[in-house]
């Protein structure tokens, strides 16, 4: 019987342009997960759209519209394997209009990679993501500095960028020093999988090593199933195919579930993974599972599933401990922004603001404050606008994490701490 190995969600993220899924799609040319064949085949479709040297993004970028702007809009998902682990990479888009995908992705993810471009150096969306995978409970991080080619591999250059990036990092992660800084060039291959002469002053790990030295994340086995649908398929033949990742719990044929908020109660007919049946699945395995008696029209993109035994909590309202962000003015009771979380999206309206507090300390600084601006800590009572499930931080801390974003920007990030359930 063939060896199974650890699974693992590894999200990369980081600014427009700076080579995310060129870095993926070389790591899985380097590894032999994409063939010569599959590089020729692409090589010559890309040469009409005068994209000569896009080859290994547009392995991923698999929509028309993806390949034609050379921009990603939309989650990838590839399966790729090491000697240690077998990875679902998931590419996340770094333009600002597709930051609500991006979200999804690191609720799916165990670990991150984030990607600079080592000439720009920091940007906007390299600060977003290194926040809101810190507050979706990401806690291992690798960091590649890309595009080393345009830095002519200068060891100096290359720790200038390094340094302003590790006290970036420390904003969200205070261990910031103990993360793999891999200086890489994904155009033309250069520290992905094998060192290069090119930079003989750089001793620590290649791209590849720094993932096999990951630390296998917590499975929360022993919680209740938790599973977030991403998307729901009518497959001819099978039937209703929810997918998306399990969070907690384990998931197996014959299961009893239900959706919510959606509410309505299927029997698990088989689960599958890359392809494969599955008798069971756990934490961290993102799934297919065909589900009996519920259509396709019956449930969607932000349900939860759930054992009927320990359905998935429906809320009225629940009270958050939130950081703004940014904001231009100040926020007050009665704001209505919209809340992701998991794969949910919907509107919330502000509440109540029970307290300010000081973001370093969490010792209170206000209470019933009239308003909170940017850089504030608070405790605040939201209130959804549509049906929503999540759970506490201290029942299922995996999905108690969300974000509030509004005007095309990132609000606030926080978590549950409390809620008022829902009554049928």
């Amino acid at each position: 019987m063939a060896e199974v190995k650890p699974h693992m969600n590894l999200i990369f993220v980081g600014h427009v342009d700076s080579g995310k899924s060129t870095s993926v799609g070389r790591l899985l040319y380097e590894t032999g997960s994409f063939s010569e064949q599959d590089k020729a085949k692409i090589q010559k479709e890309i040469e009409t759209l005068g994209k000569v040297d896009f080859e290994f993004a547009y392995f991923l970028d698999t929509s028309g519209e993806e390949r034609k702007k050379g921009v990603t809009i939309d989650l990838s998902h590839q399966k790729f394997v090491t000697d240690k682990y077998e990875f679902t990479i998931i590419d996340a888009p770094g333009h600002v209009d597709f930051i609500k995908n991006m979200i999804t992705g690191a609720s799916e993810a165990d670990a991150a990679v984030l990607v600079v471009d080592g000439k720009e150096g920091i940007m906007a969306q390299t600060r977003e993501h290194t926040y809101l995978i810190r507050v979706f409970g990401i806690k291992s991080l690798i960091v590649v500095i890309n595009k080393m080619d345009l830095l002519g591999y200068d060891q100096k250059k290359y720790e200038d960028v390094k340094k302003s990036i590790v006290e970036m990092v420390k904003v969200s992660y205070p261990n910031a020093e103990s993360f793999n800084y891999v200086p890489i060039s994904a155009k033309d291959g250069i520290n992905i999988a094998k060192k290069s002469d090119k930079m003989p002053w750089y001793t620590g790990p290649t791209l590849l090593e720094a993932l096999n030295n990951l630390p296998l994340p917590e499975r929360p086995t022993q919680l209740p199933l938790r599973v977030p649908v991403e998307d729901v398929y009518s497959i001819q033949g099978v039937g209703t195919v929810p997918v998306g990742k399990v969070v907690s719990g384990i998931i197996k044929p014959g299961d009893k579930i239900v959706f919510e908020p959606s509410h309505v109660n299927g029997e698990v007919k088989s689960v599958q993974m890359h392809f494969q049946n599955l008798e069971q699945a756990g934490p961290g395995d993102n799934i297919g599972f065909n589900v009996r008696g519920i259509e396709k029209d019956q449930i969607k993109r932000g349900d939860v599933a759930g054992l009927v035994s320990n359905p998935p909590t429906v809320v009225t309202e629940f009270t958050g401990q939130i950081i703004i962000l940014q904001h231009p003015t100040a926020i007050s009771a009665g704001y209505s922004p919209v809340l992701h979380t998991h794969t949910a999206q919907v509107p919330v309206k502000f509440k109540q603001i029970i307290k300010k507090l000081d973001p370093k300390t969490g010792a209170t600084v206000e209470e019933n404050p009239a308003t909170i601006k940017q850089g504030d800590a608070a405790i605040v009572v939201l209130e959804p606008l549509k049906p929503l499930s999540i759970e506490k931080a201290d029942v299922i801390p995996q999905l108690a994490g969300f974000v509030i974003r509004d005007m095309g920007l990132t609000i606030a990030a926080g978590r549950c701490i409390d809620l008022v359930v829902k009554k049928d």
